[in-house]
């Protein structure tokens, strides 16, 4: 094994405030209103596929709030697994319509049907557990069910920027649409399943 020469403490520090620089959050590459796509492509920050990615981060941040605020169990644990799969939504998005087979074959994954179909198993179990109300909720029964509708409302609106993707012609894949549109259905359900638990004297 190589014998590892120990620097100076001047040198060490330097190249400890290099290491430090060089992992920084602040790039100021975004400085000028641009940001990075996947493959280094640039764009404005206020572009749909920015909008979209944004709309998707924001409800990552949203069902982390809901999982926050939910007591440990099947709820959280639904909320965890949604979030694992918003990560790859985002990357997904993230990529141009011609850089998605360089994507592809670098191993990503993408939404696929089976993503979706695992959301319609999960509203058939809580329409089988809990029914529910049908029709309009006043959100605010008690603070996880506040939170997963909030985050609710969020992935209405992530799908809303992601369909301007799809009317642009600027999404390749429409099971992105259709995952969201399932997701903001069963995070209806799971709030109203958090009321159920919080009992009767909470509504």
């Amino acid at each position: 094994m190589a014998r590892v020469r120990a620097l100076p403490r001047s040198q060490a520090a330097a190249a400890s405030s290099r290491t430090t620089e060089a992992m920084s959050i602040v790039t100021k590459t975004g400085d000028q209103g641009t940001t990075a796509l996947m493959y280094g492509r640039r764009v404005p920050k206020n572009h749909p596929r920015v909008e979209a990615c944004g709309a998707i981060d924001e409800l990552n941040a949203a069902l982390g709030l809901a999982r926050a605020a939910t007591p440990a169990g099947l709820i959280g644990e639904h909320l965890k697994s949604f979030q694992r799969d918003l990560i790859l939504l985002m990357g997904e998005l993230a990529t141009l319509k011609e850089d998605l087979p360089r994507y592809r074959k670098d191993g990503y994954p993408v939404v696929t049907a089976d993503l979706t179909a695992r959301l319609d198993q999960a509203a058939k179990d809580l329409e089988r557990e809990h029914p529910g109300p049908r029709g309009w909720a006043t959100p605010g029964a008690g603070a996880p069910a506040a939170a997963i509708d909030l985050a609710r409302t969020v992935c209405r609106r992530a799908e809303r920027r992601v369909c301007a993707l799809h009317e642009a012609g600027q999404l390749e894949n429409p099971e992105a649409l259709v995952y969201l549109n399932r997701l903001s259905d069963v995070l209806w359900l799971l709030a109203r399943r958090a009321e159920s638990a919080a009992g009767p004297e909470a509504s």
